[in-house]
Formats: structure tokens, sequence, C-alpha cells
């Protein structure tokens, strides 16, 4: 189990802390979803199980150790994919894998086999002499993926890897990530899109404003929400109907001509599928039942995930 035990935290000069009490874990070759609005606190509690910042008050552990005790111990049990690129633009991708192999020790018989396993599982064999700055978006995250695994990592902090690629490079680094949890990494993954949380991460959990809101499996996060009845729309709702949604059903707006009446019963669902034909309201999708993680996300922080 990777733990992180009633961690506070508090920037200097601040007037209220950015982490205050956080707890929960993942167990031991599982994959978590940090969700939370800009500002919750997520990129400090990577931060401090990355060692980039201390540990002011609170405790994380893995396998009932100290995770900073294990960093010293062994540096290269713990790895970090950032956000923003981590590599030299002016370098090639060989060169920056060779940098930074050799910054963390790695050399001789070992760089030639974690250099060429990084270069395959990455698909970056074909773009070896090619200079960073020169790289598509998609193969840029691909080199910052291949980075951070240099050293084989147990543990593997992900922010944001996908933010910016075309669908096709967020296909191929979904799946990479999937098979990295097979092969026994306990990963915590940070990201703006629910879909991809839903699809690759057995747990969850939601920070706002530096307090856990939620933490558990998934299948228990999505349970313990009530039923809702959303619907997708192919254009905007008529102001009418949705003044009257509004103050009937509680409707809200949700990105993509999505929307949401949590105040709908299964018992109104014909009549509501009847008044938005009734308005010519063309329906692409309706459903009534289980929430999606985006529908839970919004009624605890009561924010989209874009907002600032």
């Amino acid at each position: 189990m990777l733990r992180f035990e009633d961690i506070h935290f508090q920037y200097p000069g601040a007037t209220q802390p950015a982490l205050e009490g956080v707890s929960f874990g993942v167990p031991k070759g599982q994959s978590l979803g940090l969700l939370g609005p800009n500002g919750a606190g997520k990129t400090t509690l990577i931060s401090i199980a990355t060692g980039l910042l201390p540990e002011q008050r609170g405790l994380i552990t893995f396998e009932g150790e100290s995770l900073a005790d294990l960093r010293q111990q062994a540096p290269d049990r713990v790895a970090l994919v950032p956000q923003d690129n981590a590599f030299y633009p002016m370098l090639t991708v060989r060169e920056n894998l060779r940098f930074f192999a050799q910054v963390q020790g790695i050399d001789g018989t070992r760089l030639r086999e974690r250099e060429a396993f990084v270069l395959a599982f990455t698909q970056l064999e074909n773009f070896t002499q090619r200079r960073a700055s020169e790289l598509s978006g998609g193969l840029k995250r691909r080199l910052n993926l291949a980075v951070g695994l240099l050293a084989d990592p147990e543990i593997l902090l992900l922010d944001e890897p996908t933010v910016g690629v075309d669908p096709q490079s967020r296909h191929f680094l979904l799946e990479a990530i999937r098979n990295l949890q097979l092969e026994g990494r306990t990963i915590i993954y940070t990201s703006h899109y629910m879909e991809e949380i839903e699809s690759i991460c057995g747990h969850v959990a939601i920070l706002d404003l530096g307090r856990v809101l939620v933490a558990g499996t998934l299948a228990d996060v999505l349970a313990s929400a009530p039923p809702v009845f959303s619907l997708r729309t192919k254009q905007a709702l008529p102001t009418a109907l949705a003044e009257a949604w509004t103050q009937r059903f509680g409707c809200e707006a949700l990105t993509g001509l999505r929307y949401r009446l949590p105040g709908v019963q299964m018992q109104d669902v014909t009549a509501v599928v009847a008044e938005a034909q009734a308005a010519e309201v063309e329906l692409d999708a309706w459903s009534w039942g289980q929430q999606h993680l985006d529908d839970v996300f919004m009624q605890l922080t009561h924010h989209a995930l874009r907002d600032e």
C-alpha cells in the first residue's frame, strides 16, 4: 500500500493551508486517479511525494516504510512524469535518454538495456536522432514518459501525461500506462479527462481546498452517488425548457451539450423525454442510473474541472 496519512502543508506567507489532513491509499501494483479543481492541492501533494517539497506534518508510506526514507535509500524507486516536458529541446531523443540515465547513475550494460526498453516501450526507435524540439506533441509526451521510466521505478506519478495530444497519441499513452500497471507498478495519475481516469484507474481520490472529499475504489465512489437522469442533445436547450427544467429538476448544463437533471425520478423519465421531443430538441443519448465520474466530481466540488 502507498499511503498518505494526515498530510498537512502550508506555503510561507499563505493564509490558508494547501493541504489539510489529506489521507488515502492505493494498493501496491494498482493505479489511483487524483482529481480536483485547480488549486485543490494535487500538485503540492505530488511534490511532497517526490521530495520536491518537505513533509511538514503527516507521513507518506510505502509497504509500511517512510517514502522519504525509501527515496534516500533508492531514489530510482519513485519517478515523476510532469505535465511540462522534462527534457532538453536541443538534444536528440537518444542524447536526452543518455543524459538523464547518467544523472541517475545508470551506465554500462544497464544503460543499454534500459535505453532499448524505453525506446521500444514508447515506440521511439525511429526517432532517436531527431532533436526533441522537432518532435510532434504526441512524441514529446512519449519522450517525457521514456525519461521517467529509465530507472525502472516501482512508484510512478503521472501529472497530466496526455494534455495537448491528438486522440491517437492519447490512446497510445493510455495503453502504455495500463501495461505499466500490469507490470506491477503503483501509479498515481492526475488528469483533466474524467474518461481517462475511469478507463485506467481502479481507485480514485477527489481533493478540493486541500481536503479529501471522497476516496476509494472507482466502483464504490460511483455507486455511492444516487442515480441521476442525464442527456446529450444536438443543440442547446431552448431557454423556456431550460428554465422550466431548472425550476422543477435542478437542471445543470455540462460541457458538450450535456445536461443532468438530479431531481428527475425514474417515473419522470418518459415525460421528460417527451417534453424534449415536443420542444423539437434532438436527443443524442439519455440515461437514468449510475452516474459518471464527472457527475460525482461536480456534485462534490461544485466546480467544472477546468475552473480557475
